[in-house]
């Protein structure tokens, strides 16, 4: 993917790139995409069209339509939209848009996305960066710019529009609760430059002043800290089950044991109760704004 979200790709012909490259490593994802390309193939024959003639019609190239045929790219929902229309399909391709959003992003960021969508309860304590559902479309860009080994413009495009749908969490009916507790530094760093660090505080005072939503600043200045262990995770569910992770617990992979699961509320609440409050934080990140 592009980071003008337009994806153009240049030689291919047609106005704009209809999709994203498939990740080979994404067995089921990639597995829905081949289906939906089978499918797109079968209509556009069953209505004596080839390729070229299918993609003159819908603005795009020749070439790309074998991709998204071929299971090698993964169309855009306008794209679906565009062929539906074009093939007389009344609905039914279109209907697979649902499917083949979910699968643009990475099978990682969709496994939390799923876990996010059903939970009623999330506690997050980031120490390095902000927390991606914290985070600013710039600042997310100006964050992954600067990571090694580099994305590419592909790669970029897919983790911002998946971290982006992510925080549908503040969306949700009924409201979840969220706690976030981030330290000093993460406000302080002005990743992207002055205007993008402006716009990420303010963001931060937004979602803070939800009334559902608690931010909180570690100051760094505080001697004891219990997480010192790294980023601390936990998600609770409406049957009374939870899963967490943590950098410096159970070698940071996710658990579900309550026995584990009570150390990570433990450390957690330990940090809340050392950081600011959330009035107290929601104050410290104005001043900051306006040192700024």
């Amino acid at each position: 993917m592009s980071v003008d979200e337009a994806g153009t790709e240049h030689g291919d012909g047609g106005a704009d790139d209809p999709g994203w490259d498939v990740d080979p490593d994404d067995e089921s994802g990639a597995a829905v995409v081949a289906a939906v390309g089978r499918q797109l193939k079968a209509w556009r024959e069953s209505a004596g069209l080839r390729a070229s003639e299918l993609g003159s019609a819908i603005g795009y190239g020749e070439n790309l339509i074998y991709k998204v045929e071929g299971g090698r790219r993964i169309p855009r929902p306008e794209f679906l939209d565009r062929v539906d229309g074009v093939l007389g399909a009344g609905g039914k391709i279109a209907a697979m848009k649902k499917d083949v959003v979910e699968v643009r992003y990475p099978k990682k960021i969709r496994d939390l996305a799923k876990l996010e969508a059903k939970a009623v309860e999330l506690e997050a304590y980031h120490h390095h960066n902000i927390n991606g559902l914290l985070q600013t479309e710039e600042h997310m860009r100006a964050l992954f710019a600067s990571w090694l080994p580099a994305y590419t413009l592909d790669e970029m495009d897919r983790v911002v529009a998946a971290r982006m749908a992510r925080r549908a969490i503040f969306d949700r009916d009924p409201l979840p609760s969220l706690s976030f507790v981030q330290e000093e530094v993460t406000l302080r760093r002005p990743v992207g430059g002055t205007m993008v660090q402006r716009r990420q505080l303010e963001r931060l005072l937004e979602v803070g002043r939800l009334r559902n939503v608690a931010v909180q600043v570690m100051p760094t200045h505080c001697e004891e800290h219990p997480g010192t262990g790294g980023l601390i995770e936990v998600l609770k569910f409406p049957d009374g089950s939870a899963v967490g992770r943590s950098d410096g617990a159970f070698s940071g992979r996710p658990v579900s044991d309550p026995k584990q699961l009570r150390i990570l509320e433990l450390r957690y609440g330990m940090i809340r109760a050392q950081a600011l409050t959330p009035r107290e934080s929601l104050a410290f990140i104005e001043q900051l704004l306006g040192e700024t």
